[in-house]
């Protein structure tokens, strides 16, 4: 897009660089942005950005002011942290800010995480460009967590990404990101081979970027989805994902959250409990439901499968994602069937398809 001369460029409110893994030059293509709006008359600044004493990375940083990070002391070491309230005095057009999945060190804001900051500076009125890697979006944690056998401590909610105006994905090959840890480009020499034996493995790292293009995909088509829906696209899709208090229900939230996504869809979470209201950490499953950005509902019914039923059809739901029993074949022949063939049978009366989700597995130590 051109603008006339001495005017400046409109920036788009917020910018994603999505990457498969480190190393893929998602912080790189951020400073490359943030000096070509400079260029262009914005005022831009770096609101945080960790070079870990990269050339490169210091090079593309030169020229652009730089808002002082906050020294933070904790379990007696320092740590930076971005001063969010420095940003918010400072108001630039532009906002640098790294890592958006990054959990803040305690004592260093109001705020346990950047994205909760950035999210502030977007109501603020400032313009936002940031970084994130696909393990760290919530919805594919855990599926990253089992392909790769390590842990994501790290989340963001989906909700916080596809709020952006615009998400790039900067790709690199899986032998690209290899070379580069090879070469000392992403982590520390003592970290290296650790890196590459486990998590930088060659099907991880492709496991990974064909997970990050088919989040673009699904975003790409959530776009076109409420394109259509403006245009009154009729037979939109509504999913309701049921969980109960059995364990694995945060999984079953996740991934009736992907389907959603990829349709566009409304997602409601029904928690239903009969007799029995013990079960997992309902607290938890809630702020999971939170993050996806889906509705809760929770319904007190001895009758779980007609109550989740009856919901069904009261909010016009097409479509129903529940968990794969895990009682034995003993128990169900004497209660009239597990619950899911009950779900299942009554939905199909009722025209409403049912995708039955596995156990989650635990990730490989």
């Amino acid at each position: 897009m051109t603008t006339p001369a001495g005017t400046v460029e409109p920036a788009s409110p917020f910018r994603v660089y999505l990457g498969a893994a480190a190393g893929s030059g998602k912080t790189i293509a951020m400073l490359g942005e943030g000096q070509r709006r400079r260029g262009r008359g914005a005022d831009v600044v770096i609101a945080f950005v960790e070079s870990h004493g990269r050339p490169v990375t210091q090079q593309r940083m030169a020229g652009l002011e730089v808002v002082p990070a906050l020294a933070v002391a904790y379990r007696g070491s320092t740590f930076g942290e971005m001063d969010t309230d420095g940003v918010l005095r400072r108001h630039p057009q532009v906002a640098l800010v790294d890592e958006l999945a990054h959990t803040n060190v305690p004592g260093s804001g109001r705020n346990a995480k950047r994205w909760q900051d950035i999210t502030e500076l977007l109501d603020a009125g400032i313009a936002v460009i940031t970084t994130v890697n696909i393990q760290h979006l919530d919805s594919v944690a855990d599926t990253v967590e089992h392909i790769t056998g390590v842990p994501v401590r790290e989340r963001v909610p989906d909700w916080v990404v596809r709020r952006a105006d615009q998400i790039e994905l900067v790709d690199s090959s899986p032998e690209q990101l290899r070379r580069r840890m090879l070469h000392g480009n992403i982590y520390p020499a003592e970290q290296v081979p650790g890196a590459l034996s486990r998590f930088f493995r060659t099907d991880n790292l492709a496991a990974l970027r064909e997970l990050a293009l088919r989040f673009l995909a699904d975003q790409t088509g959530a776009e076109l989805s409420a394109y259509l829906a403006r245009h009154e696209r009729p037979g939109s899709e509504h999913i309701l994902a049921g969980v109960t208090p059995a364990p694995g229900g945060d999984a079953i939230v996740r991934r009736a959250a992907q389907m959603a996504a990829s349709i566009d869809a409304d997602l409601d979470v029904v928690y239903i409990t009969g007799r029995d209201n013990g079960g997992q950490d309902l607290a938890r499953l809630r702020q999971v439901t939170s993050d996806v950005g889906a509705s809760w509902h929770q319904l007190h019914d001895d009758d779980l499968v007609g109550a989740l039923i009856e919901f069904a059809r009261s909010k016009q739901v097409t479509q129903i994602v529940v968990g794969a029993s895990q009682r034995g074949r003993w128990q169900e022949l004497i209660s009239g069937g597990s619950v899911v063939q009950r779900v299942s049978r009554q939905a199909a009366r009722a025209g409403i398809d049912v995708h039955i989700v596995a156990p989650c597995e635990e990730p490989v130590p």
